[in-house]
Formats: C-alpha cells, structure tokens, sequence
C-alpha cells in the first residue's frame, strides 16, 4: 500500500528548490524560473508556488528585485568558530583570538543588568525561580558586522558584590567565564553543551540584519564547578557561523 503523504504542496515545492540551493544546482545570483511556469511544471496554481518562494524568501535563501523577479542570494562567507571550553586560561575571548589568527577583528557589544530567573534559567543555574541573576547580552561582530548572539546568566549569590559581578566592566572585562571565575575562588571544573535548532525570532534577526524565520543553530552551555553552576548561557549561531568542536582525546 503506497503511503499518504501529509507535507504541504508548498512544502514539498519549497524542499526542492531549497536542496537545488544546498547542492549547488541552482547557484548564487541565479534567477528563480517565474511562478507561472513553476507552476505547470508541478501541477499546481501560482499562489501554491507564491507560499513556497515565500518560505525561501524569509529563510534567507532566495531574494526578491522588484520588476525582475526572484533570485538565489548570495550566501555569506563561512566562517567556523572552534568551541573548545578547555583552551588555556588567561587567552582571554576565544572568539577574539580565533578571528585574529585569520587576520581578521573579531569583537563584541553588551549590556548587563540584574533581572529575576525564569523557571529555565533557574533549573539551570540550580537556584531558586525569581533569583537575582546577572543577565548579558551579546553582539558579537565580524570585522564591523553582525556575526552571532549570545545571552549569558550569571547567579548574584555568587558574583554579588565582587569585582566580576559585570562581566564586560571593570579591570576584568573581555575575560573568559573560566577566568573570571577563578578570580572569586570558582575554578570551573567541566562545561556542558547542549545543541538544538530553532529560527530567529524577530529582535534576533534584526540584531543580526537577517530575516526572522531562519534556521539558527543554538549552544546552551553552563559552566560547572563539580556539581555548583557557575554560568549558563544560550549562543545563536546564524547558518554561516559553523560551530566546530576540538575535543581532547587523552
């Protein structure tokens, strides 16, 4: 018995024009063929097609010039950021010092201030929801430009009052979580990372000048001191930031 499929005629449009993308069938700059004529090639009516362009359209994969119709947009520059949480304390930002190795500026923007943790933050943080935490949140850029997001919680019951207790101010700003933690007696023992998929919502992708809807890959890291959490954080990776992971064999 042949099996029903339930995915959407837009869907399935969109899945194949989207894997001619992927594997280069369909190259940057190339224009799209018109809706009118995808449409008899699939069997179905022009708005059908419209849903689907539209999709790639907010993903970020094709790109609209009006009077010329659509076009597959130029992919970004790849750039692959090495995590690897055991690097050498005192190398201070490992994304400043990876983007220098290339020659390139790897920098950021933040803000920090207090807030109470929500329910998630609190379980991960292992502290009590409404806890006083320190939140920031990161731009980080490449050479100038929006590159990825970060937002990082930190619990005031260990940082409150010290000289770490604002993570980009003061003589210890720009230092790693594994620095600036040792500095009040925490030396993080072993990080733990958690990956899952989602799309940018609309403040991340107008942060990233990028459209909402995009697949962005996301790190939940927390830093531990055996069993104590001394940091947690989500990082937004945009699809052209490769997160590559080094680990140790030893």
């Amino acid at each position: 018995m042949r099996a029903i499929t339930t995915t959407p005629a837009y869907q399935r449009i969109a899945d194949q024009i989207r894997q001619a993308i992927v594997d280069g069938r369909l190259a940057p700059g190339s224009k799209l063929t018109p809706a009118s004529q995808l449409a008899a090639d699939y069997g179905v009516v022009p708005a059908t097609v419209r849903e689907a362009t539209n999709l790639l359209l907010r993903e970020g994969l094709l790109t609209s010039h009006p009077g010329s119709g659509l076009f597959v947009r130029e992919q970004p520059e790849i750039i692959r950021m090495v995590r690897s949480w055991y690097q050498n304390p005192g190398t201070g930002s490992p994304w400043r010092a990876s983007m220098a190795e290339l020659g390139r500026v790897g920098d950021w923007e933040s803000e920090s201030h207090a807030e109470t943790a929500t329910p998630a933050v609190a379980q991960r943080l292992g502290v009590q929801t409404g806890a006083r935490v320190m939140v920031t949140r990161y731009l980080y850029t490449l050479d100038g430009a929006p590159a990825f997001l970060a937002t990082s919680w930190e619990p005031l019951e260990l940082t409150d009052g010290t000289e770490i207790m604002l993570p980009e101010a003061g003589p210890n700003a720009g230092r790693g979580v594994r620095d600036r933690m040792e500095i009040i007696g925490h030396k993080p023992t072993h990080c733990r990372e958690e990956n899952l998929a989602r799309t940018l919502t609309g403040d991340e992708a107008d942060r990233l000048q990028m459209h909402s809807g995009i697949a962005v890959l996301v790190v939940e890291r927390t830093y531990y001191q055996d069993a104590l959490p001394l940091e947690t954080a989500d990082v937004v990776f945009p699809p052209h930031i490769r997160a590559v992971y080094e680990i140790a064999v030893d």
